[in-house]
């Protein structure tokens, strides 16, 4: 049961590159690699926060009026984690901006409250939480490192506004004297490196497919 959760979130339902939800914060947020994982950690932190509270008031949440109480907690739980970047990393704040706060109307957040949190117990939702959090962070980083190659020629940019001044060294500069790619970071890039990537993931599953299907016929020769 853990197992398959856990593929579903990162992969097989991967919320950016499959379902297609939570499209403007990922397209606005992931010009640099640091500002698009903040804006993930703040999703995970507010998805097990959310799942672990539903799924345990779960026999008490009436059916009529699940979709307002599913908001509530959501709204709460954003600010609760909004509270806590800005208190300690208020950089990353003044970065993100508005984006922490529009969390709650995510959908992909609301969806697994709706389809998972509330039918499941608090254990499974924990691990749906962490692996749809995951895979979206994934999802965001990647897009947001080949925008800021592109874009930017580093990697890492600021990584100092989220680990501190020690991180400076962090940032990659891989293009010397590099004038920049305006498109990349603008949304359009976005748009076009995100349906590259999603390109991508399928390629990669029929590939997969069609070696699976290549391994019967193998066996059966060799047996003949």
């Amino acid at each position: 049961m853990y197992k398959s959760i856990i593929i579903n979130g990162l992969w097989t339902n991967n919320s950016s590159f499959v379902q297609l939800l939570g499209l403007c914060p990922l397209l606005a947020v992931s010009n640099t690699v640091v500002n698009g994982v903040g804006l993930g950690i703040a999703t995970i932190l507010v998805l097990i926060i959310t799942n672990t509270l539903i799924s345990a008031l779960r026999n008490y949440i009436p059916h009529e009026i699940r979709l307002p109480i599913f908001v509530l907690l959501i709204a709460c739980s954003v600010s609760a984690v909004e509270f806590f970047i800005k208190a300690y990393y208020y950089d990353l704040y003044m970065v993100l901006g508005i984006f922490i706060p529009l969390i709650v109307t995510n959908c992909f957040v609301i969806g697994r409250a709706e389809a998972f949190a509330i039918k499941n117990t608090v254990g499974h939702s924990i691990v749906d939480a962490i692996s749809i959090g995951i895979g979206f962070t994934i999802a965001i980083a990647l897009l947001a490192g080949v925008r800021e190659i592109i874009g930017q020629g580093t990697l890492f940019a600021n990584a100092d506004i989220m680990f501190g001044e020690s991180a400076k060294f962090l940032t990659i500069t891989v293009f010397e004297n590099y004038r920049g790619f305006l498109l990349a970071i603008l949304p359009p890039g976005a748009f076009l490196v995100l349906g590259l990537l999603i390109a991508g993931k399928n390629w990669l599953e029929s590939r997969a497919k069609k070696s699976i299907k290549i391994i019967p016929i193998k066996l059966v020769e060799n047996t003949l």
